[in-house]
């Protein structure tokens, strides 16, 4: 294999093509024969919670770790199979780490203008192009600072200008907000979408986040025990989720048992502790199966008074929990608990209320699978196997 590097500033971001992933480490198999494509330019985010193989599958897409079977392409060229292995610094490439990683001996513009030394560019332009770097994340003024000078928000941005200054054809994002405060990660993952964005670059975003993934993805995969399980638009991934780990892991106010009674326009008519319930299906649903309805919380809300409507079920407060715009409720039902129930009204502790289900946020998986299988029946239209491709 060549070992020329994949190093030219005329390409945009890199398409990338990986089939049949695998690495191990020891005896656990950490990946799983991951397929993933990525058109170039598309910010595409890794979700999935921890040891779901998220971070080893960017570190193999880096070179950082080298598979154990199956291969990645970069823009056409094999960068890694079980046989070939082209090292990070050849592959046109920067990553932005969780714990910024920046050189303790170099000022914020020495550790911008460290990441061009590949490019061999005359000092003045070399620098020149760092001062821009540093100015676009608002640094421009802390250019002279070394990172123990800098907090923690400031050296991530320092961080992100080295990462996006040699113009790489892959930005790869390793939880890069996991270690600031709430405030200030909401304004650092704006910079980095609008920067990300304006670079051109393919980007790669780890987080375990869903409300992190859902801001930033034009494509979200998720990854569960090192098995790609869905790739899709955010909203596909919320309204559609292809499996209960899925459902589970992109948010939920809570879960419902209930039996299948019939079927009606469309919609199943599911039986939950004596109350009829309505959510919509896909495919054939066999009346008297078992379900197990997953709510989304924009999906229910506190009815006034405590009569029971169509739809609704009643419910105890357990818990409420003041956040600014009104009140979230925890509802225990008979058919199981109820979280993050929104009301601009305090419900006291104890009371007896109604809480309305909306179908469309209603999504029901038969009772006697596992976090395998497919659902029976979804909010829109559920197709029983999940893409293996982020759509273009």
């Amino acid at each position: 294999m060549s070992s020329a590097p994949i190093d030219t500033e005329a390409q945009a971001g890199h398409t990338i093509a990986i089939r049949g992933a695998v690495k191990r480490y020891g005896k656990t198999r950490v990946l799983a024969g991951v397929d993933l494509d990525i058109p170039a330019g598309r910010f595409l985010v890794l979700l999935g919670p921890s040891g779901s193989g998220k971070t080893t599958l960017a570190r193999c897409l880096a070179g950082v770790e080298r598979l154990d079977g199956g291969s990645i392409h970069l823009s056409g060229r094999l960068v890694s199979d079980s046989h070939h292995h082209l090292p990070p610094e050849r592959r046109n490439l920067a990553m932005v780490f969780q714990d910024y990683a920046l050189w303790p001996h170099l000022t914020a513009l020495g550790n911008v203008t460290y990441a061009l030394r590949r490019r061999r560019l005359p000092g003045d332009v070399a620098r020149h192009r760092a001062q821009n770097a540093l100015e676009e994340v608002g640094l421009a003024l802390l250019a002279d600072r070394y990172p123990h000078e800098l907090s923690g928000g400031q050296q991530q941005r320092v961080a992100l200008a080295r990462a996006v200054v040699a113009r790489p054809g892959l930005l790869l994002f390793d939880e890069p907000l996991s270690n600031l405060d709430a405030d200030l990660r909401e304004r650092l993952r704006v910079q980095i979408a609008t920067i990300a964005r304006d670079s051109e670059a393919t980007v790669v975003y780890i987080t375990h986040d869903q409300a992190e993934a859902f801001a930033l993805a034009d494509d979200i995969a998720v990854l569960d025990q090192g098995e790609m399980v869905q790739i899709g638009p955010p909203e596909q991934i919320y309204r559609q989720p292809a499996t209960l780990f899925v459902a589970r892991f992109t948010g939920t106010a809570g879960e419902l048992l209930g039996q299948v009674k019939g079927i009606e326009g469309g919609h199943a008519i599911i039986d939950v502790a004596g109350r009829r319930v309505r959510v919509r299906c896909f495919g054939s649903v066999v009346v008297g199966t078992r379900v197990r309805i997953l709510v989304r919380p924009a999906a229910t809300r506190v009815l006034p008074g405590s009569e029971i409507s169509a739809n609704a079920l009643p419910g105890t407060v357990v818990d409420v929990a003041y956040r600014g715009r009104g009140y979230e409720h925890v509802l225990a039902c008979a058919g199981g608990t109820l979280a993050a129930v929104f009301d601009s009204t305090r419900r006291p502790r104890g009371s007896e209320v109604s809480v309305w289900l909306d179908p469309d946020g209603c999504v029901a998986y038969a009772e006697c699978l596992d976090a395998d299988m497919v659902p029976i029946m979804a909010t829109i239209g559920v197709k029983s196997t999940p893409a293996t491709a982020v759509p273009a």
